[in-house]
């Protein structure tokens, strides 16, 4: 049986000429034109005009490269000739309005990854599709009030990995499905349908480096995990990292694990790193849509309501198990019955 195209995939979705599902489908069309055009400027790599340099700040105060503000460029330039009500980006402070009577707003992280350019390493798009608010096309209204909803109201999540293959992450709300883009046919065709994640995981992400400033519960858990068969776990875990949020995360999908960029005590990071809006609400809906859980390290990520555009907070994915586990290190630590008083009080980066 061949494989279904992301047209016929679409095509299936809609269904009886729903109006909310055609402006989903035909938006996901033309976010997939653009990134098949941001892809063919990254693979030029350091001969393209647009690679590598650099501009100063974004809108959340991150260095701002060439390529960034490109990717944002060909992705606003796609949403204006799709049924889109509103953009808001990573590297713009407020949003764009497009057509006030569209039925929907798009919020997107361009170019995840961006510190991965030089060394040609996986990079990515991450989009969120919500429901535009009615008042948001009124000359009063507040364009940012379109993406101060919760998760849960996201129609559609995805995003693109522009790695070994071009690769798009999709959910509409029924299973997460992947699709590799094909050079041959032009166009992208289902690779997995309704990816599930394993629940129990035996892989971690994170960035070990700031080991000294994360709070004692995610010591706590890392310390266990990398103790392996001979601490309280009783297993041995892998450790990865790839310092691109899409990246990551499509491992997880792929073969399972758990992901963590928690809050730490340094300048800047207390609330986390991440952005609710365009990076940790599509990744959950992707995560939930294949059995995985999202937490900010406790609570639900598709249930917080943001308070502004580019508000950080803390990202736990993956695995159910494991994300849950990581949630009563923060909350109940001592109901961790494996867990042997020695490992509370040493660990592998202390004494």
């Amino acid at each position: 049986m061949t494989a279904p195209t992301l047209d016929a995939f679409l095509n299936s979705y809609v269904r009886n000429e729903d109006e909310s599902r055609s402006a989903v489908a035909a938006t996901v069309r033309k976010l997939a034109e653009a990134a098949v055009k941001v892809r063919h400027t990254i693979s030029h790599g350091a001969l393209g005009a647009a690679f590598a340099g650099t501009r100063g700040g974004n809108a959340g105060g991150d260095v701002q490269k060439d390529l960034d503000v490109f990717a944002d460029d060909i992705f606003l330039d796609a949403m204006r000739h799709a049924p889109v009500a509103l953009y808001a980006s990573e590297e713009l402070e407020q949003p764009v309005l497009l057509d006030g009577s569209a039925p929907l707003a798009v919020a997107i992280d361009p170019l995840d990854g961006s510190s991965n350019i030089d060394a040609n390493l996986s990079i990515g798009t991450i989009f969120s599709l919500l429901p535009a608010l009615p008042a948001t096309g009124a000359p009063d209204g507040n364009p940012a009030a379109a993406f101060l909803q919760a998760g849960v109201n996201q129609l559609g999540a995805g995003f693109f990995v522009y790695g070994p293959q071009l690769a798009l992450v999709l959910s509409l709300g029924s299973g997460t499905h992947v699709f590799v883009f094909s050079a041959r046919l032009g166009t992208f065709i289902q690779a997995y349908e309704s990816r599930i994640i394993p629940p129990r995981a035996q892989e971690f992400a994170v960035n070990a480096s700031n080991y000294r400033h994360w709070d004692e519960a995610v010591r706590l858990y890392v310390d266990d995990c990398l103790q392996g068969s001979e601490g309280p776990r009783g297993k041995n875990f892998n450790m990865r990292w790839i310092a691109c949020l899409v990246a990551d995360c499509y491992r997880i999908l792929i073969r399972g694990g758990v992901y963590l960029y928690p809050g730490d005590r340094r300048r800047g990071y207390h609330q986390g790193r991440l952005r609710l809006v365009y990076e940790a609400n599509p990744i959950a809906f992707l995560i939930e849509q294949a059995g995985g859980v999202a937490t900010d390290t406790v609570d639900r990520i598709l249930e917080i309501e943001p308070e502004h555009l580019h508000q950080r907070i803390p990202l736990v994915f993956g695995s159910a198990r494991e994300v849950e586990r990581i949630a009563r290190y923060h909350v109940e630590p001592s109901t961790i019955g494996e867990r042997a008083p020695l490992f509370g009080n040493r660990g592998l980066f202390r004494a």
